[in-house]
Order: structure tokens, then C-alpha cells, then sequence
């Protein structure tokens, strides 16, 4: 869809392949204190916004998510990763809604971020670009729905990372969205979810061929440190009953040990096949920003330990309503943590519903098809 920009001449879209973008000339002031120019943002939209341009919804993607939410990924050359959420006749419909999803600013699907140009140097950034937060996200989303001169959208939902852009979202800018969708998410990340991120920066940076974040420039990839990496992560992911039912102890096709080093059982397979895949797809230096990113984010520190300070704004937004969802069985971010959001937002009493899904793949079940995951969506989005 082709939008005419409300903002003049500091903004322009194009197209390059499979990726739509906007490109806007005005410099972004950054939570660091930095500040980025020529910031570019790659998008994807479902759906046609309707004449008041009331019928918007966001959904911002997770950590190593991308802008193909509901489309054919020429990456992955797979369906979107939340394909049977949205499309015509499916919970987020898109003879409804319009539907937009960008990559985060700090991603490696066309939006700025560190293996981009550095217009000062011609080189690519690298690790010289600046360290992002989830703040500065939601301000170049901000920036893209200017440009599609929405004014008030009709949802955020995000799951994850997504869920805690949703959140800030709330925070920054709690007049300008209707309804509030966070899944599996947190108001922060946990001491223990720092640590198993600092441990995947680490293998990242000791591949030799990181080269101190200039591999682009050396003509070489950190495959084995960013594998590493997404196997760490990837064990977080599920919960450990389903390692147990998808794996258990089961041996790789033989009936006893082998007494080597050797991949001896299915579960290590299956980590070496998920850091696999990964590296096709991903920028090493992009998952060190992004994760830093995530780290960062506190909103209970953000406002001197008080977290429902964090939400004053948004109790002055009279439409505003919140559909806070986790996963039973996530112990990444385990329900107790939308229990504390949602009192947090009682104590100025806005409008929210909190809702436990039944789950069996631990973190990762919201993308996973789930009947109540989906009646729940759905229902509230339709009856709001």
C-alpha cells in the first residue's frame, strides 16, 4: 500500500525487492544521549485504513522477529511467523483492520541498524552504532505511523520483546492507542534473563571471526558464536516439559552410547538445527543491540521503582484498555509478571483483563496456533 506522507519532504518511501521503506531525513535523538540521521524503516502492511483512519493496528515483533508477519518472507521463504493470527477471516482481520508491522530499528531486515551505511564513513556501522533501547524503537514506530497519518491507532500487540514495545508504547505515547496487547511478556527482564543473553554476546564475540564487530568488512561471519548464541536462547524458549515430550532422552537413531563427543541425543540435533538455520537469517551485531535492548528495559526503574507511575498517562486516555495475556507454562516470562502489571494498572483503574493461556510449548506457544490465544484476540478486539 502506498500512503502519501503527512510530513513533506523529510520523508520518502521506496521499495527495494521484497522490502518496503521509509526513509526519514530528520535525526532521532536517542535514549544514549547519540543521535541517528537518514533513519530508515522496512515495513509491511495487511489490509486497507479506513477513511478516518480509525481501524490501525501495530503489531511489533520479538527478538529476533521480523516485519513479515502475515507474508511470504524472501528470507525464510516461509509463510509470516503469525500467519494464521491475521489475513481475512482470522482473529486480526484484515477486512477489519489494517495491519502494520515494522522491523525494529536495530534489525538486519532493512531498518537502520548496524550492518547499515554509516553516511559518514561508507562503511557499515558496525558495532559505532549507537546502543538502542526499546524506547527508541517505539519512537521510530511513532515516526512511521505519522507518515501514515494515523492518529490514534486501534491496538499495539506484541509478544515477547514485541509485548514489552507495546508496553512502552503505553508509556510514551498513551493517547495515541485505543487498546493495549501485550503477550508473554515483562515490565523488565529478569537477572536470570540477562545472564543467558550475556552468555550468547559472549559466544558472538569470542568467533574469531567476529573481528571485533567489522566482519562485513573482513569478508567474514561469526557462524559458529551467533549459532551458539541462538542455541542458548533457544533452550529458554521452551518449557521443559516440552523438551521432555518433543525429546526426552531419545539417541540420534541408535539404541546405546557411543562414548564420544559426538551429537549423542535428539535434543542436541535439534539446538545445532535451530542455531543453523539461524545464521542464514540473522546479523550477529543486530542480536547484540537488540538484546542489549531488551536488558535495558525497566519500566519499574524508569519511574524510581514505582510501576504504576508508569501508567498515569495512559489512566488519563478514556478508551484505553489493556488485554494482558501470558503462557502457563513459560517460565521465561512467567505469569506472575502480568500479575504485577495488572495491579499496577488497577491502582488508576483502567480498563484490563488478564488472561492465563493454557500452554504446552513454553515461551514460544503465542506462535503457536491456539484456539484460545486466537478467541481471546479476537474477542477483544472486536468487541473494543
Amino acid at each position: 500500500m502506498k500512503v502519501k506522507s503527512c510530513f513533506g519532504p523529510d520523508y520518502k518511501e521506496y521499495e527495494i525487492g521484497d522490502i518496503v521503506k521509509l526513509a526519514c531525513d530528520k535525526p532521532l535523538n536517542l535514549i544514549c544521549k547519540e543521535q541517528l540521521d537518514n533513519i530508515e524503516i522496512a515495513y509491511q502492511t495487511y489490509g486497507k485504513l479506513n477513511s478516518d483512519h480509525s481501524n490501525a493496528i501495530l503489531i511489533c515483533h520479538a527478538l529476533t522477529g521480523d516485519q513479515y508477519v502475515a507474508s511470504y518472507n524472501p528470507i525464510t521463504q516461509k509463510k509470516g511467523w503469525w500467519d494464521f493470527m491475521i489475513g481475512e477471516n482470522k482473529p486480526i482481520d484484515t477486512k477489519k483492520f489494517f495491519v502494520i508491522c515494522s522491523n525494529v530499528i536495530g534489525g538486519c531486515m532493512g531498518s537502520l541498524g548496524p550492518k547499515s551505511l554509516n553516511p559518514k564513513t561508507n562503511q557499515p556501522y558496525g558495532i559505532n552504532f549507537p546502543v538502542i533501547t526499546i524506547q527508541d524503537m517505539v519512537n521510530v514506530q511513532n515516526l512511521l505511523i505519522d507518515h501514515l497519518g494515523i492518529k490514534k491507532l486501534h491496538a499495539v500487540i506484541g509478544g515477547s520483546t514485541g509485548g514489552m514495545q507495546a508496553l512502552a508504547w503505553s508509556v510514551l505515547y498513551p493517547h495515541k492507542i485505543k487498546l493495549v496487547i501485550p503477550i508473554a511478556t515483562s515490565y523488565r527482564h529478569s537477572p536470570q534473563n540477562i545472564a543467558f543473553h550475556e552468555v550468547g554476546r559472549q559466544g558472538i564475540m569470542a568467533d574469531k571471526n567476529w573481528c571485533n564487530g567489522n566482519y562485513l568488512q573482513e569478508k567474514k561471519f561469526p557462524t559458529n558464536g551467533l549459532a551458539l548464541a541462538r542455541m542458548t536462547a533457544h533452550i529458554t524458549y521452551l518449557s521443559e516439559s516440552a523438551l521432555q515430550r518433543k525429546f526426552g532422552r531419545d539417541l540420534n537413531n541408535k539404541n546405546s552410547f557411543s562414548f564420544n563427543f559426538d551429537r549423542e541425543f535428539q535434543i542436541e540435533n535439534y539446538l545445532h538445527h535451530q542455531g543453523n538455520k539461524f545464521v542464514e537469517r540473522f546479523d550477529p551485531n543486530s542480536y547484540l543491540y537488540i538484546t542489549r535492548a531488551v536488558d535495558y528495559f525497566d519500566l519499574e526503574s524508569d519511574f524510581s521503582g514505582n510501576l504504576s507511575s508508569a501508567f498515569r498517562g495512559f489512566a488519563d486516555n478514556k478508551e484505553g484498555k489493556f488485554c494482558l495475556i501470558s503462557c502457563s507454562d513459560d517460565w521465561l516470562f512467567p505469569a506472575q509478571e502480568i500479575k504485577k502489571i495488572t495491579k499496577a494498572l488497577s491502582v488508576h483503574s483502567i480498563n484490563t483483563s488478564s488472561v492465563v493461556i493454557s500452554s504446552d510449548g513454553g515461551h514460544d506457544s503465542f506462535l503457536i496456533e491456539n484456539d484460545m490465544l486466537k478467541n481471546t484476540i479476537s474477542g477483544f478486539l472486536n468487541q473494543n
